[in-house]
């Protein structure tokens, strides 16, 4: 199982929280998502066979959310 941290620039409302989970646990081999208000980061734990914390960071991008920096492992 591989993780990824994306680092976000500002996530103001929690609606915005309830997008990026929906849209991001829709990806196939994703197998949990939280983002974390306070310090607007998304952590992810996906089969790396699947998808990759790149791909989960285009996705985000495509919603509209701004993505600082990918640290995967």
């Amino acid at each position: 199982m591989s993780q990824a941290v994306i680092q976000l620039g500002p996530v103001t409302c929690p609606s915005c929280i309830k997008k990026i989970e929906a849209a991001v646990s829709k990806i196939e081999g994703v197998e949990t998502v939280k983002v974390l208000f306070n310090s607007s980061k998304v952590k992810a734990e996906f089969d790396g066979n699947k998808t990759s914390g790149n791909d989960i960071s285009e996705i985000i991008q495509k919603l509209g959310y701004e993505v600082q920096s990918v640290k995967e492992s």
